[in-house]
């Protein structure tokens, strides 16, 4: 008979140890985020699909020199870029990033001569397909600048 109250007053010593636990942890503040009503700061090397960068004047940087494009190993860069008649340089008309393909390397950002690629701060990427992820940097870019 002594082993059941043994039990009993175990059992009852590790009921009060755990609602003494949960007890302290219950009065302690949150340190979970509510996602989508609450988001994380992000720091300021975070790394997220690249941009196209844009000087003061709003336009961007890009000669359509195709560095980029040769140095991705992911192949997940197409851009075009026409020359119009008597004009100088080449403007750029499309610049491509399949997504679903890149690796997060940025060999493109570092190539880059003008400097005309970043590192966007979009981290928030969910799609249904994967044709949400082919981006239109260009696009985006004249966007941002409105």
């Amino acid at each position: 008979m002594s082993g059941y109250f043994k039990e009993i007053y175990d059992g009852g010593k590790s009921l009060l140890v755990g609602m003494g636990i949960t007890f302290r942890y219950m009065v302690q503040p949150v340190v979970t985020l509510q996602y989508p009503h609450e988001t994380v700061p992000m720091t300021p090397r975070f790394r997220g699909h690249i941009d196209l960068a844009c000087d003061q004047a709003g336009n961007h940087k890009c000669i359509v020199c195709g560095t980029c494009q040769r140095n991705c190993p992911s192949g997940c860069i197409s851009l075009k870029g026409e020359k119009p008649e008597g004009a100088k340089k080449k403007l750029l008309i499309a610049y491509q990033l399949d997504f679903t393909k890149c690796s997060l390397c940025g060999t493109c950002v570092e190539s880059c001569p003008t400097d005309a690629l970043i590192f966007s701060k979009n981290y928030n990427l969910a799609g249904l397909s994967g044709q949400e992820f082919i981006l239109d940097l260009l696009k985006r870019q004249e966007e941002r600048s409105k």
